[in-house]
C-alpha cells in the first residue's frame, strides 16, 4: 500500500495527529494508498516554512532565477512523466489517454506559461504636474502576495493544483496545498520534483485531510496565510469565502457551473455530436466546465439526440491501461451514489431516458468500482432538478428550440455562469451569441480549448475573479505605486 506523508518545509512528515485515512481505488474499492491527517500543527508548521522562505532565499531571489528554476521544475515534471501519469491513473480511475494528452501536459506548461508572464509584463508609468512646475514621476512595482492557501479539487488535481501553484510561485509567493483527499498521490510527486531541482525549503508545502475541523479549515483561517485560491463546489467555496473574511484576506474561486452547450441547425453537425459527447462525458463527467444541458434547433433535434445516443452507447468501460478502454469511474462510491440518485430522480420527474441511467455490467474483479454508464435525458422542464442542479456526472438533458432569443434566454436561466459551447458556422451568429451568453468563457466549434494567457472564471455563483496570463499577477501579487518628486 503507498503512504502519502505531508511536505513540510522540503520534507516528507507523517507530522503529529497520528491520524491517517485510507483511499480506494475508484476502479474496485480496494484500499490503495494511506494518507497522513494533518491538524492545526502541520498547518502552523507548513505556514512557518513559508514565512521563512518568503523572508529567506526565496524573497531575495531575483525574477530572472525564480523563472529558470520554473523551467527547471517544468522539465523535470516532463522526465518522471510516466509516474505522474500513473499517479493520478491510480488516483482517479480515468484512461491513460487523458492523462497523457491533457492533465499532465497542461500541469508541467502552467509552469513555463506563468514564468513567462511573469518577465515579460510591464507595469504602468505615468508623469504628472505639480504646482511648483517640476513635475513627478509614478511607477507601479508588483510584490509578491506572500503564502498563498491553494484548495485544489480531485477531478483534475495536477492540472488544476497547478494552475494556482505555478502562477503562485512565479510571482514569488510560497504556498501550502491541501490536495483533495482522494487525489493526494501527485501532490506528494510534486515535492519530490521541488527537491530535484533545489526550489528553497518552505515555498511549497502540501498538507493532506479533510475540509471542517481538519488541514482544509485550518488553513483557511490561519492568519497566516494572505490569499486563498479555490476550485470546488460553490458550497465550499462560501465557507471559505466567510473564513478569508477574517482578516479581509484576498480570494479567487472557481467554483460550480450548470454550463449549457447550443447546436444551432447550420451546425457542422458530426463535429458538433462529437463536441458535446466529449464536452458531457468526459472524465465521466467530472469536468467543471462540462455540459449538461444541451439545446438543440428544432430541425436536427431528432437526429442529435440519435447521434449522441450511438456515441454513448459505444464506450467502453475498463481500466487505465487496458486495450481499447475509453472510459473510467466516478471518483467515489460517496460520488457514485450522488450521482445515481440523480438519475432516478430525472425518471420520477418524468425524463425520457434516451440511454443509460444506471450502472454498467462490469468483470467480476471491477464490479465494485464507482461505474456509471453515461446518460441522456430529454423530455424534462426547465423546473427539473437534473436541469437546474450541477450532477457532476456523465449525463446531459438535450431540449429543442426555436430562435436565438428563446435559446439565450435559457442558457442565462441558472444560477450559474462558467462556460458554454456553441455550435455554429454562421459567423455573425457566433458573436452575437458569445456576447450575450452569461459565463466566463464561450467556446465556439470547440470545448475544453484553453490559451492559457486569457482570463478564466466564472459569473453569478460559478466564481469571484479571473486567472490566466496577466491576470493571475492580479491576485497573486500587490500592486505599489511609488511617486517621487522631481
Amino acid at each position: 500500500m503507498r503512504q502519502i506523508d505531508h511536505f513540510i518545509a522540503g520534507e516528507f512528515t507523517a507530522g503529529t495527529t497520528g491520524k491517517r485515512f485510507e483511499k480506494r481505488s475508484p476502479l474496485d474499492n480496494t484500499v490503495i494508498t494511506s494518507i497522513a491527517e494533518g491538524g492545526k500543527a502541520e498547518v502552523d508548521a507548513a505556514v512557518a516554512a513559508a514565512r521563512n522562505a518568503m523572508d529567506g532565499e526565496w524573497g531575495r531571489m531575483p525574477t530572472a532565477q525564480r523563472v529558470d528554476m520554473l523551467y527547471a521544475v517544468a522539465d523535470e515534471i516532463t522526465r518522471r512523466f510516466d509516474d505522474f501519469v500513473q499517479a493520478e491513473m491510480e488516483d482517479t480511475g480515468q484512461p491513460a489517454h487523458v492523462m497523457e494528452h491533457v492533465f499532465i501536459p497542461r500541469g508541467a506548461a502552467n509552469f513555463k506559461v506563468f514564468a513567462d508572464v511573469i518577465k515579460n509584463v510591464p507595469t504602468e508609468t505615468f508623469q504628472m504636474d505639480t504646482p511648483d512646475g517640476e513635475g513627478a514621476l509614478n511607477y507601479g512595482i508588483r510584490v509578491p502576495k506572500g503564502v498563498i492557501g491553494v484548495i485544489s479539487p480531485w477531478n483534475a488535481p495536477f492540472l488544476l493544483m497547478t494552475w494556482k501553484v505555478g502562477p503562485a510561485l512565479a510571482c514569488g509567493n510560497a504556498v501550502i496545498v491541501k490536495p483533495s483527499e482522494e487525489t493526494p498521490n501527485t501532490a506528494a510527486l510534486l515535492g519530490e520534483v521541488m527537491n530535484a531541482v533545489g526550489v528553497p525549503k518552505g515555498v511549497y508545502n502540501v498538507v493532506n485531510g479533510f475540509g471542517p475541523q481538519s488541514a482544509g479549515e485550518y488553513i483557511t483561517r490561519h492568519p497566516g496565510v494572505d490569499a486563498i485560491t479555490f476550485t470546488g463546489e460553490t458550497r465550499t467555496g462560501t465557507a471559505i469565502m466567510k473564513a478569508a473574511a477574517e482578516g479581509t484576506r484576498d480570494v479567487s474561486f472557481e467554483m460550480g457551473g450548470k454550463n449549457a452547450g447550443i447546436v444551432f441547425a447550420d451546425c457542422d453537425f458530426d463535429a458538433a455530436v462529437k463536441g458535446i459527447f466529449r464536452s458531457a462525458f468526459l472524465n465521466s463527467g467530472q469536468v467543471c466546465l462540462g455540459t449538461e444541458r444541451v439545446y438543440v434547433e428544432r430541425p436536427i433535434f431528432d437526429r442529435f439526440v440519435a447521434a449522441l445516443k450511438e456515441m454513448a452507447e459505444s464506450v467502453r468501460f475498463g481500466r487505465p491501461r487496458d486495450a481499447g478502454a475509453d472510459y473510467g469511474p466516478l471518483i467515489s462510491k460517496e460520488h457514485q451514489q450522488k450521482v445515481l440518485s440523480y438519475y432516478a430522480k430525472a425518471v420520477e420527474e418524468g425524463a425520457t431516458v434516451v440511454t443509460g441511467g444506471g450502472v454498467p455490467d462490469m468483470s467480476a474483479e471491477l464490479a465494485g468500482g464507482n461505474w456509471v454508464q453515461p446518460t441522456i435525458w430529454t423530455g424534462l422542464p426547465e423546473t427539473a432538478a437534473v436541469v437546474r442542479e450541477e450532477i457532476f456526472g456523465p449525463c446531459c438533458h438535450l431540449r429543442p428550440f426555436d430562435s436565438e432569443a428563446e435559446v439565450v434566454s435559457l442558457a442565462n436561466d441558472t444560477d450559474y455562469g462558467l462556460s458554454t459551447t456553441i455550435w455554429t458556422t454562421n459567423l455573425a451568429r457566433a458573436h452575437r451569441m458569445a456576447a450575450r451568453i452569461d459565463v466566463g468563457i464561450t467556446w465556439i466549434n470547440s470545448w475544453f480549448l484553453r490559451d492559457l494567457r486569457t482570463a478564466f472564471g466564472g459569473s453569478k455563483q460559478s466564481g469571484i475573479g479571473r486567472e490566466g496570463g496577466v491576470h493571475s499577477l492580479e491576485f497573486y501579487t500587490e500592486t505599489r505605486n511609488v511617486c517621487i518628486k522631481l
